[in-house]
């Protein structure tokens, strides 16, 4: 009996906070700490919590580790730290994050603000990246949707109008809701929790200027696409890109992109929009562990 009950053990997920980088970083994690790592980036508007279904489905067979990013879910930046909020700034942080954790070799799995992050953390220490799992985690031009037409010209033109065109217009419940549920086969299926909770994070003190912030200095990840790219080539991670084929912002285009840099890249489309880990978590976990065990050792 107890044989049987172990099977279907379901592994706990536990919530912690480090010092890293002069920032309180709170993670999730759960699973076995001499397993192979797996580290989840989340990306916009969202935090770890984005991964609340795919840590325990992970964490049979891998230490899974999901921080958030200064800006983002429950990690604290001190007011005396003053933070200059950019995507080189939140790499630094995740690098000193796994410096904290000790954390030698990993898989990372980037979605949105995470391939940036993860992919810039990548070309600093290509030598402890065990593999990577791409889930609406872009790093080609092609890859770019139209939905970047008004951010692209906040970019061109970083007016305080076109500033105040985005923080009126994406930064709200309605365009929080649109991102889980736009090209979802049934919107109502998707739990409202996640995205009334990421509703609620941005209208904390100060934090909508944090995310207008990033996303002028999104251009810069763009610039430095080439740069990823040459990683991928020289350093050849074994890569699967599972995405969401409806989503706006990242389309199909760029995740068949990465077989121009790694003809062995694994491309696997769901029917579903950009946070497909809400509607498609079975089907992604079950991918990722397929993928993984043939390529991440102990």
């Amino acid at each position: 009996m107890s044989a049987v009950l172990a099977k279907f053990t379901i592994p706990l997920t536990s919530v912690h906070t480090v010092e890293a980088d002069g920032v309180e970083v709170f993670y999730r994690t759960a699973g076995d700490p001499d397993a192979p790592v797996v580290l989840l980036l989340h990306g916009f508007p969202t935090s770890s919590f984005m991964f609340r279904e795919l840590i325990p489905r992970l964490a049979d067979q891998f230490r899974v580790i999901a921080p958030d990013l200064p800006g983002f879910g429950f990690t604290r930046v001190p007011e005396t730290r003053a933070y200059a909020y950019s995507f080189d700034a939140l790499a630094h942080t995740l690098e000193a994050f796994t410096d904290a954790l000790g954390l030698e070799h990993y898989a990372i799995y980037v979605f949105d603000y995470g391939a940036p992050t993860g992919f810039r953390l990548a070309m600093r220490h290509p030598e402890r990246i065990t593999a990577i799992v791409s889930q609406n985690g872009n790093a080609y031009e092609e890859g770019l949707g139209d939905a970047w037409a008004p951010i692209r010209k906040y970019w061109s033109e970083p007016t305080g109008e076109n500033r105040e065109v985005i923080r009126q217009n994406i930064l709200n419940f309605e365009g929080t809701r649109w991102q889980y549920t736009h090209g979802v086969a049934n919107p109502e299926g998707v739990t409202p929790e996640s995205y009334t909770l990421d509703a609620a994070l941005l209208e904390r003190q100060g934090n909508k200027d944090i995310q207008l912030d990033l996303f002028l200095d999104y251009a810069s990840n763009v610039k430095l696409y080439p740069q990823f790219q040459d990683y991928l080539r020289k350093s050849k991670p074994p890569l699967l890109a599972i995405w969401g084929k409806n989503d706006p912002f990242f389309i199909p285009a760029g995740a068949e992109a990465f077989r121009k840099d790694l003809p062995n890249a694994q491309v696997q489309f769901l029917d579903t929009g950009h946070f497909a880990i809400e509607t498609h978590v079975v089907e992604i976990a079950s991918a990722m562990k397929a993928f993984l065990a043939k390529e991440v050792s102990r």
